[in-house]
């Protein structure tokens, strides 16, 4: 990894301790990125996001107000392209599978090291899926079990497909790879999702993990 892994990012900080998003100021512009705005509660991250829309909100889970979790699903209802990192201190596994239905990019334990954090940064702001490697295998088996397995699901093709996208790639990207058009890759996308029983790419992506076929 580059000493400078995030140059050019542009990102913003939603904690309620101010002594934490120091440390992570220090971590992140240390690493090449820089913060361009900071909040201490769900509303205003809300309002402070819509203001300078980062490449990537890093938000914890527990802030005053509507929390991080009402923070994320209001910004995804409104910029559905916004790519966010959760953070959280708590190890219960609804937290993230919440936080993964709301639409966050990327879920990470706050007892990660430092390194981690700058790897999530860097892989959500490219639009990838990142899940805390302590917590991807067991939230992946806690939310699918043992009876979607792709490889027996899908069809060649689809099978495919659903590792591109599992490892977060747009349609746009699939479609050119796989020289298919966009509308062919979002039928393919449909009947992954019905046959997988997900509802959208993050889930994808924790199938993918479940069977081995990604890392988290």
């Amino acid at each position: 990894m580059s000493s400078q892994p995030l140059t050019g990012l542009r990102v913003m900080l939603a904690d309620d301790h101010a002594v934490v998003r120091a440390g992570f100021r220090m971590l992140i512009e240390g690493a090449g990125a820089t913060i361009v705005a900071e909040a201490s509660s769900g509303e205003e991250t809300m309002r402070v996001y819509d203001q300078h829309r980062p490449d990537v909100l890093i938000m914890d889970v527990s802030m005053p107000g509507i929390g991080g979790l009402g923070a994320l699903e209001r910004i995804r209802a409104h910029d559905d392209r916004a790519r966010v990192l959760m953070l959280s201190a708590h190890d219960d596994l609804q937290i993230p599978s919440r936080a993964l239905r709301l639409g966050a990019t990327g879920y990470l334990s706050k007892r990660a090291d430092p390194g981690d954090l700058v790897q999530a940064v860097a892989r959500v702001a490219r639009g990838e899926r990142f899940l805390d490697p302590d917590l991807a295998p067991r939230l992946a088996l806690a939310r699918f079990g043992e009876a979607c397995d792709p490889a027996e699901a899908l069809t060649e093709k689809e099978f495919a497909v659903f590792l591109q996208l599992a490892r977060g790639q747009s349609v746009n990207q699939v479609a050119e790879s796989q020289h298919l058009s966009p509308s062919t890759v979002g039928t393919h996308l449909y009947n992954i999702k019905r046959k997988l029983n997900a509802s959208n790419s993050a889930e994808l992506a924790l199938i993918a993990v479940r069977a081995g076929l990604i890392e988290a």
